[in-house]
């Protein structure tokens, strides 16, 4: 993307757009749907990822910049230990003597 400093922020309104949209999604699933509750939860949990990695790409501009890659590179890591962390402990939580 160019730097644009100037102008109308298109890239914001769509982001917001977008994230309003996954938002309404997920309410509807949730409230308007006769799905499982296992299944509402798996999709509204994809939908929340989603979400996330489009703030994170549209409004925090994650991939611009100099070092465009190694914050991804970064984000990516944190993912990782965060989820090892969480699965780490649930499984040690339920299987720990």
């Amino acid at each position: 993307m160019a730097k644009n400093t100037k102008g109308f922020p298109l890239t914001h309104v769509l982001g917001f757009i977008a994230s309003l949209v996954l938002t309404f999604a997920a309410l509807g699933i949730a409230l308007k749907t006769s799905l499982s509750f296992k299944t509402i939860l798996w999709v509204i949990g994809s939908l929340a990822v989603i979400q996330a990695a489009l703030q994170l790409f549209m409004f925090m501009h994650l991939n611009e910049g100099e070092d465009g890659k190694s914050n991804i590179i970064n984000i990516a890591s944190g993912v990782f230990i965060a989820f090892v962390a969480v699965a780490g402990s649930i499984w040690v939580m339920s299987f720990g003597m």
